[in-house]
């Protein structure tokens, strides 16, 4: 175990209790060092930057994130989204004056049908105006709503219905709908077996449904993972991309785009949420991957921002140990989609 003394020697008092609670298995209650992490947890720079940047309506504006979301119109939406997300995955719930005022917020922005507004964005060369629907305009509110613990909400409960009625047939999101008809799904965010379904929006969407307590298990939760899944690419690159944003090592960036990069880690964390099986092959595969490039110091490398390195380490151990208790004698996993290769755009044929 060598990775426990790298973590807990980390300055962040919000990394090591979740290291100690999630990893050792240490008792909240009962544990001193728990209780005297707790009392410091506000003094983290993770934590305190937000507390302090927090509008009095209950929003955060651009100085909180880096990157062009809160360019977008409505951008302060998606900004303070991305703000309950890290207080949520730091562990900071209802019960905390600033994730009420946050949540508040995005409540008194939310429509009657359940949805958030669609924000104004650019993308290839045409408008998000010219979309009546794109499902992120509420997976991304509804994700930071969910990780500070709000997903049994009756509010929330409403942006859910809301979200699955946009969804496809054959179990994904598009990319939009404009005028009756689907929006067109550039390569990068093609789905494999899926031939409206955009793999940005089905991310988020997914992500969401994972933070419910009982919609993670939910065949429709399953059937989106099933697709992903069948996106059998290996970008070590990537590989936590998702944990280095939501800790601000890296920029909040995109809308259409703002799941286009395909994180392994982030897969491996939507797996034991939603319940995958370690004997589904793919899982299998994808986790004999991940711990390949794990170094020897029982790290991982985030490659781009080295300064995400133990976050990033502690969601991937966090993810292997859930998956590790995935079993086919205690969950109902079962696969539908064939193992076949995929290429996000097609070969033209040479005419010579």
């Amino acid at each position: 175990m060598t990775w426990a003394p790298l973590l807990l020697a980390d300055p962040s008092p919000c990394l090591r209790i979740l290291v100690l609670r999630e990893l050792l298995n240490r008792d909240k209650k009962n544990d001193a060092e728990i209780r005297e992490l707790e009392k410091i947890l506000e003094k983290d720079p993770l934590v305190s930057e937000l507390l302090e940047l927090q509008a009095a309506d209950g929003s955060w504006g651009k100085k909180a994130k880096s990157g062009n979301a809160s360019g977008i119109a409505g951008g302060a939406i998606q900004v303070t989204a991305q703000a309950l997300t890290r207080l949520g995955y730091l562990g900071f719930d209802p019960g905390h004056p600033v994730v009420q005022k946050g949540a508040e917020y995005l409540f008194g922005l939310q429509r009657e049908d359940g949805s958030w507004p669609l924000p104004q964005y650019s993308l290839e060369g045409e408008k998000s105006s010219h979309y009546d629907v794109i499902s992120l305009q509420t997976s991304l509110p509804l994700r930071g709503l969910a990780f500070c613990g709000y997903a049994a909400d009756s509010r929330v409960e409403k942006a859910y219905e809301w979200l699955m009625g946009q969804r496809l047939e054959d179990g994904s999101w598009p990319a939009g709908i404009a005028h009756g008809n689907y929006g067109f799904v550039a390569g990068y965010r093609r789905l494999p077996h899926s031939r409206w379904g955009c793999r940005s929006n089905t991310t988020a969407a997914l992500t969401c449904l994972a933070l419910h307590p009982q919609r993670r298990n939910s065949p429709e939760a399953k059937r989106a993972l099933d697709l992903l899944l069948g996106l059998e690419t290996r970008e070590r690159h990537n590989l936590g991309f998702e944990v280095a944003r939501i800790t601000g090592a890296e920029a909040s960036t995109g809308f259409f785009t703002f799941y286009a990069r395909f994180d392994m880690a982030h897969l491996l964390d939507l797996c034991w949420r939603i319940g995958a099986s370690i004997e589904d092959r793919r899982v299998a595969d994808l986790v004999e991957y991940v711990k390949g490039v794990q170094d020897p110091y029982g790290l991982w490398e985030y490659l781009p921002k080295p300064q995400a390195n133990r976050w990033v380490t502690f969601d991937i151990l966090r993810s292997l140990s859930r998956l590790s208790m995935n079993t086919d004698t205690d969950i109902d996993w079962i696969t539908t989609e064939p193992r076949t290769p995929f290429s996000p755009y097609s070969r033209q044929r040479k005419r010579y």
